[in-house]
């Protein structure tokens, strides 16, 4: 009995301490450093040196600044653009993957994910020389007679990081739209069928419903990751291609003002914690709607 009763403690202990790991991990890697970058925000620099006075001069910069406003909301408006385009491709894949039967259905799940296991950087070089002057897509537009010489109207600028940040996460929008589509259960659709609605009927009233709440968090996962991206706008966005995240990387290395860096990224975490918010109660709320 006292061995089964030892054995019994051990496992209690074990199991809180997995618990206790559990939650603390998220707070030592997440919400700790999101706590110092808000302390940090409320200081500034004088000549190179962090002073550690509370002020506020940081977000009057921001909101007063005839810049940074600016930028922040040509940034929100991109992403949300790149988050539509892909959903907008993203579903007809998903729903293509879900129509097939057997081992085809993951392998080529599989294909469409093998990109995310390359190299961030390699793929964005790709894509660049692709779009470049010298790049597939403009020699093609030139040999079809639709432009008369090569065009800089997808490298450089803003179209630039639209297309590359849509192509580049394409991936991540596929498979919380697959999982969705996935979860449907076939009784509803064959239940639809001899009741005699067209397949037509049937996606606009069962299958498009259902699968939204795999189409709010594609989106928002897919925003979420673009309007964190500073390297694709430094890679192909150029002078003209100037966004949020260039700014902040800016401020944490060239001009080496990390507590109005610090403000930036608050004002950066509450876009993302409500777009991840908003996908949520979206998600929720079409899911229980239907």
């Amino acid at each position: 009995m006292s061995g089964t009763g030892s054995t019994h403690a051990a496992q209690r202990r074990l199991s809180r301490l997995v618990t206790v790991l559990a939650f603390a991990l998220p707070v030592i890697f997440v919400l700790v450093p999101l706590a110092i970058f808000l302390v940090y925000s409320f200081f500034s620099v004088d000549q190179g040196t962090i002073v550690h006075a509370p002020t506020l001069g940081n977000y009057v910069r921001f909101f007063t600044d005839p810049i940074f406003l600016p930028v922040f909301w040509n940034t929100i408006v991109l992403c949300v653009s790149v988050a539509v385009i892909c959903i907008l491709l993203a579903y007809p894949a998903a729903y293509f993957l879900t129509t097939l039967k057997g081992r085809w259905r993951y392998a080529l799940l599989m294909l469409l994910l093998v990109p995310l296991l390359m190299s961030y950087v390699i793929k964005i070089y790709a894509i660049r020389s692709i779009l470049g002057l010298n790049g597939f897509l403009n020699k093609a537009l030139v040999a079809l007679g639709i432009l008369d010489q090569p065009s800089t109207l997808f490298v450089f600028n803003m179209n630039a990081i639209l297309l590359t940040l849509s192509l580049l996460l394409i991936p991540f929008a596929i498979l919380p739209i697959f999982l969705s589509l996935e979860r449907i259960p076939q009784t509803l659709l064959r239940a639809s069928d001899d009741l005699g609605a067209s397949s037509l009927q049937t996606f606009l009233r069962i299958t498009l419903p259902l699968s939204l709440p795999g189409v709010a968090s594609a989106a928002s996962f897919v925003f979420v990751l673009a309007i964190g991206d500073f390297l694709t706008p430094q890679m192909v966005g150029g002078i003209s291609g100037f966004t949020f995240g260039r700014i902040l990387y800016s401020q944490f290395g060239t001009a080496y003002n990390w507590p109005f860096g610090a403000a930036l990224s608050v004002a950066l975490a509450i876009v993302v914690i409500a777009a991840i918010l908003i996908g949520e109660r979206f998600g929720r709320s079409r899911g229980t709607s239907v």
